[in-house]
């Protein structure tokens, strides 16, 4: 951290930070490491389903964050975040900053048939209608939805935070693990967790060789002997990570473990992963845990609201984010 909550107390009265209903526990923890108490607020729903938000505290010319992740139920907890910034807007918050861990809709950035709505796009406006000044995320699906926003958009890497968990966990023997990326789209993402770590690199190539027939999976590199990583910004139902994970094996590597930004784990996911080769799946806390979570051994979530915290900070600060310590 660049600062303790002495060093933020000429400031504090001037900083808020509030959550919707998405994510407490993490907005709870990034203000516990900041030294500052969550807003005080109440988000409910009336009994048409309408949702309803009160803030209880004054925040007139205060520097206000919004904590919200737009996760599942993805369009409840979105128009959550808008109402909430629509009435610091009418209450004359300074500036508004849109803090979304994980953002929705961002696998909606492209037209990929005819008639299709890029609904990241849509979503981007919505945001910057209601009111937010600038945006602060982790790990987009697609980094160009940062060219959707007219206001600032800082876009935080979860890389170092698992970086820093596996050379805890291996020491080391990083130096002799391989590093994957899943498929073809993800090697950028996977190469920069490699030189992390000063690990080796392979890719997973998805192929469907015929319609109607079942997919085939290449492995680009020698994964045979090697302690495997899968590396993926987000798994949803973990049916293409498994399979990779099979295929890794069936090439002959020793241990395979993967790690996420994201854990939306929709549908089968949970049971998929504890049924998978994978020995551990690692995921930062920006989807909460799913109650079924608890019943598979295989999950491991990291702390993210250090690096959040810190990058809130700095904004508030106006200091670079080049330097982060995380």
């Amino acid at each position: 951290m660049i600062s303790h909550a002495k060093d933020l107390l000429s400031h504090s009265k001037d900083l808020k930070v509030f959550a919707g209903n998405s994510n407490p526990k993490l907005a709870r923890a990034i203000c516990s490491q900041m030294g500052i108490k969550l807003g005080e607020s109440d988000i409910g729903a009336f009994s048409d389903g309408e949702i309803n938000v009160s803030i209880y505290e004054t925040v007139r010319g205060s520097d206000v964050f919004v904590v919200q992740s737009t996760c599942m139920p993805v369009n409840k907890n979105l128009m959550e975040l808008l109402i909430i910034i629509d009435a610091l807007r009418r209450a004359s918050a300074n500036h508004i900053t849109a803090v979304i861990p994980y953002f929705g809709y961002a696998r909606q950035d492209r037209k990929t048939k005819a008639r299709d709505p890029i609904t990241a796009k849509l979503v981007s406006n919505m945001i910057m209608t209601a009111g937010a000044n600038r945006i602060l995320v982790m790990d987009l699906h697609a980094p160009q939805i940062q060219g959707f926003f007219d206001i600032p958009v800082d876009h935080l890497q979860g890389g170092g935070i698992f970086a820093k968990y596996y050379a805890r966990k291996f020491g080391q023997e990083c130096d002799n693990m391989m590093v994957v990326s899943p498929d073809v789209g993800s090697v950028g993402r996977a190469r920069a967790f490699a030189q992390k770590i000063h690990a080796g690199l392979a890719i997973v190539d998805k192929r469907r060789p015929k319609a109607n027939e079942s997919m085939v999976m290449n492995v680009i590199g020698d994964v045979k002997g090697y302690d495997c990583i899968l590396v993926d910004d987000l798994i949803d139902t973990a049916g293409s990570l498994c399979h990779a994970a099979e295929a890794l094996v069936k090439n002959g590597a020793h241990n395979v473990y993967a790690c996420a930004s994201h854990g939306v784990l929709s549908g089968r996911a949970i049971a998929t992963i504890q049924n998978s080769p994978i020995q551990e799946l690692a995921l930062l806390d920006t989807i909460p845990a799913p109650a079924e979570a608890q019943n598979c051994t295989k999950l491991r979530y990291l702390d993210s609201a250090p690096m959040f915290a810190e990058a809130i900070e700095r904004i508030f600060q106006n200091l670079p984010f080049s330097s982060m310590s995380i």
